[in-house]
């Protein structure tokens, strides 16, 4: 699997070559800036983008915009952002087209090797992977009865919480000690209670994710 790198840091960006390497990842560029990230995107065509949401020159959201861009050109490009804080607006960006390949981590996660690979090949196979801070500060959030997730019951909303941070029904079921067969019942519900109706042009588990992360706004 090729990926393209975006990390102004020399010794995390080594790091992370070094890392997805490891676990049989193609480095197909390793970049430090904003436009050196615009023309690898363009031109390698890779099969999944790493990218720390500030870059050079400006270092504010230069690696994001790129990222969003290249997903304008090439629609599906699975897109990981790496991000020092937690900015939901950033996640709802990237989730915005509603077709999924796209992550959003704190840069802490790096450190657990397993999880962000885990976190990269979901992406890379059109999966989603949310940050489960960004999930526990929506959590914290006083909940609106008179908005569509009001309707939610708590094991909805639990079982969305998961969702939300890119677990399939298998993972989710294995986590709540439930069957799979009982995961699917609540997905079904929560896509009934948020009016996501079955379509071929949207995938609703980015939708829900997007019903959940537009909660408190």
């Amino acid at each position: 699997m090729r990926v393209v790198l975006a990390e102004d840091l020399f010794l995390l960006r080594d790091g992370l070559v070094r890392l997805l390497q490891a676990y049989d990842f193609e480095i197909a560029a390793a970049v430090e800036t904003g436009p050196e990230l615009a023309r690898a995107l363009a031109e390698l065509e890779p099969d999944v983008a790493v990218v720390d949401v500030r870059l050079p020159p400006t270092h504010t959201d230069e690696g994001l915009q790129c990222a969003l861009q290249a997903r304008r050109d090439r629609p599906g490009l699975p897109v990981l952002v790496l991000s020092q804080h937690v900015e939901q607006l950033y996640a709802r960006e990237l989730l915005a087209d509603g077709s999924g390949a796209v992550g959003y981590l704190l840069k802490d996660r790096v450190f657990d090797a397993d999880q962000f690979v885990d976190a990269v090949r979901r992406v890379a196979a059109g999966g989603t992977a949310m940050d489960p801070q960004v999930i526990q500060q929506l959590l914290s959030r006083r909940e609106a009865d008179d908005r569509p997730l009001g309707r939610l019951t708590a094991r909805e909303r639990e079982v969305l919480e998961l969702m939300a941070q890119g677990r399939s029904n298998a993972a989710i079921a294995a986590q709540l000690v439930v069957t799979e067969r009982a995961i699917a019942k609540h997905t079904s519900n929560i896509f009934a209670k948020l009016g996501l109706e079955v379509s071929d042009d949207d995938n609703r588990r980015v939708l829900a994710v997007l019903a959940y992360l537009d909660h408190g706004h």
